[in-house]
């Protein structure tokens, strides 16, 4: 059973930084896809970033130059670095081991519990 953990939200001030951790539990880490996710209200939800097995890394162009993916396999689990945060940024961030996957009906809020991230 796979088991997905996000942490490290919370409120900021524009131009603030946060750092996002999911740990994951029953998987071979080190065999999957990590990803972000992230959904406002009112809006789908959409890929931010994903980082695969073989360390290749993809940005939403919304955030890059701003956000850094990362992984460490050693302790299973996945990093959102958020610099120069905007209040566009706001929403409830989900990972995924999975990445990137397919949004059924543009809603992720079913995912997992998140960590949401609010800039104002």
């Amino acid at each position: 059973h796979v088991q997905l953990v996000e942490s490290g939200g919370g409120s900021v001030q524009p131009g603030g930084s946060l750092r996002l951790s999911c740990t994951a539990s029953g998987v071979d880490f080190e065999d999957v896809d990590m990803g972000w996710y992230r959904q406002a209200p009112g809006n789908e939800c959409e890929l931010v970033s994903f980082i695969r097995r073989d360390g290749h890394i993809r940005y939403a162009d919304a955030v890059k130059g701003r956000f850094t993916i990362s992984r460490d396999n050693t302790e299973n689990t996945a990093y959102l670095q958020m610099n120069g945060l905007r209040p566009e940024d706001t929403a409830m961030y989900y990972c995924t081991d999975d990445a990137p996957r397919p949004v059924v009906g543009g809603d992720c809020t079913n995912w997992g519990q998140g960590t949401q991230v609010t800039v104002s």
